[in-house]
């Protein structure tokens, strides 16, 4: 999933995708793991909305946990998934959104898979995604968005993955291993994977290799009905 802002609900309530479009697999997409009988939700919309004056980042926490209980809500009543262990992951706003998830609604997840993320806003201080003020504007939206800051709230297993030399400037390779460092802090189960010359996305088979790997391994030991 991918958490996206939007002004008012008509926005975010528009149908941007055929339900007749073909499914594209890329090399570490969470799909493959559909071999392994791991069943997926792929790109739940996770709707962030602040209408008027209200700017829709200072309820990001509240709406972001309310769209993971629909969409987990959703895949129970379908027989697909056990409510026991759902896993969450996702890719740079997707990371955060995974580490915000884990320490702001413990209870729904069993562990979770951050890639290549940003974890604490302080660090991207002049902005971010779709965030046009500065921290300095907003900063109590800034703290309650830093999942880094709230470290001490995370239980379930980790796992952090990113590129060695992650040139994308509100995700440098640093944001990963200070998260790390306070989760292992704190001692949450967690594993820090750095992968050699890689930017922010995957290009080298042995990178995507091990990224999968990596993933695989997790969701077999924390992500089962066992």
């Amino acid at each position: 999933a991918y958490p996206k802002e939007f002004k008012s609900k008509e926005a975010a309530g528009q149908v941007r995708k055929s339900h007749f479009t073909f499914s594209y697999i890329g090399g570490t997409s969470p799909l493959l793991f559909l071999a392994e009988k791991f069943a997926i939700l792929d790109g739940p919309t996770m709707p962030i909305i602040g209408e008027g004056e209200e700017e829709p980042n200072d309820t990001y926490i509240e709406q972001l946990v309310t769209s993971a209980e629909a969409a987990i809500e959703k895949v129970v009543e379908l027989g697909v998934a056990d409510k026991s262990a759902i896993a969450v992951g996702g890719h740079s706003y997707g990371a955060f959104m995974t580490a915000n998830l884990l320490a702001h609604a413990p209870d729904l997840f069993c562990c979770g898979i951050a890639r290549s993320g940003a974890y604490n806003r302080t660090l991207t201080p002049f902005g971010f995604q779709a965030e046009e003020r500065t921290i300095w504007q907003a900063q109590d939206t800034y703290i309650q968005m830093s999942p880094y800051l709230f470290a001490n709230k995370i239980t379930k297993p980790l796992l952090l993955i990113h590129g060695d030399e992650d040139n994308n400037p509100g995700t440098t390779k640093i944001q990963s291993e200070r998260f790390f460092s306070a989760l292992k802090g704190h001692g949450v189960p967690s594993k820090l994977v750095l992968l050699p010359h890689e930017s922010h996305g995957y290009r080298a088979k042995e990178s995507v290799l091990h990224c999968l790997h990596e993933m695989e391994d997790w969701l077999k030991k924390y992500c089962n009905d066992n």
